[in-house]
């Protein structure tokens, strides 16, 4: 048995009480041993986690709905139960909450369950001036292939706040399959526009340039030589080169090996398909 099968099991092993692990969950101050309580709730996922996570959605105290939501969008995990019945607790909620950290935690719930009745209500919310609601926008229209939800995602691909702009940019380029002139070109604004200053700056130009090299948009491939070739090179870069699968990257990449140890099988991988007598022969057949 795995850690992950060990760590499921002494999940539904636990022996406190729903009761007992909500009131838990409310007085913990740990974000990590809160999202550890939490989990026993999801993964126990019974009528009576969702009689409790309800009842907690309709408190007058914001605490207690923002557990409520954040059991409610995972609940039963991995096999999902009352997720029809959850979106309606969830939506009804999302019509009059005011509370920032409720809202978005019904935007992250939302997310989760990936019901298409939460995109319109989500979509009200894009301009929110809490850049927490916004970013609860992006993540409950993760994987959403709903023109709207597209849009939506490509507007708040430039948002003020970095983590909303990657999480959007993640979506667009990595979650769906999509592929129109408006989400590459949103992509490619992303690199041009985000320079590279912190980590999350580079990991929003490393989702561009993968989400253009899944769609093989040519733009890319000089991109993708300029930072393969910079002082700091990240995982999300040969990944789009691994993608690709250009000659042109082919003397970069080997260059690369000499220095680069972050992921040493994905490297040999986008080494591999890089290959210019791979991609002959490939263009023979």
């Amino acid at each position: 048995m795995d850690s992950a099968d060990n760590y499921i099991e002494e999940q539904h092993n636990d022996p406190r009480s729903t009761e007992e692990l909500i009131k838990i969950a409310l007085a913990q101050e740990n974000e990590y041993t809160f999202r550890d309580i939490v989990s026993v709730l999801h993964f126990r996922g019974s009528l009576e986690v969702f009689e409790a996570a309800s009842r907690l959605c309709k408190s007058q105290n914001p605490k207690e709905r923002e557990l409520g939501v954040d059991i409610l969008g995972q609940l039963g995990i991995p096999k999902r139960s009352f997720p029809y019945e959850s979106v309606n607790i969830l939506l009804q909620l999302l019509e009059k909450e005011e509370d920032t950290e409720v809202l978005g935690a019904i935007g992250v719930a939302l997310g989760h369950l990936k019901d298409s009745r939460g995109i319109k209500p989500l979509v009200k919310l894009k301009n929110h001036s809490s850049a927490n609601v916004r970013f609860g926008v992006v993540f409950g229209l993760l994987s959403q292939t709903d023109e709207l939800a597209i849009n939506t995602l490509i507007d708040l691909s430039t948002d003020e706040d970095a983590d909303v702009r990657n999480w959007a940019t993640f979506g667009l380029g990595s979650m769906i399959e999509i592929n129109t002139p408006a989400i590459r070109n949103a992509l490619f604004k992303r690199l041009i526009d985000e320079k590279n200053k912190t980590e999350t700056e580079s990991e929003i130009r490393g989702e561009a340039l993968l989400g253009l090299a899944i769609r093989r948009d040519e733009r890319v491939v000089n991109l993708l030589i300029e930072e393969l070739t910079s002082n700091w090179v990240g995982k999300l870069a040969v990944e789009a080169a691994k993608e690709v699968g250009d000659s042109r990257l082919y003397t970069v990449l080997i260059r690369l090996k000499e220095w680069w140890n972050m992921d040493n099988n994905l490297l040999a991988e986008a080494i591999d398909n890089c290959k210019p007598e791979k991609l002959d022969h490939r263009d023979a057949l």
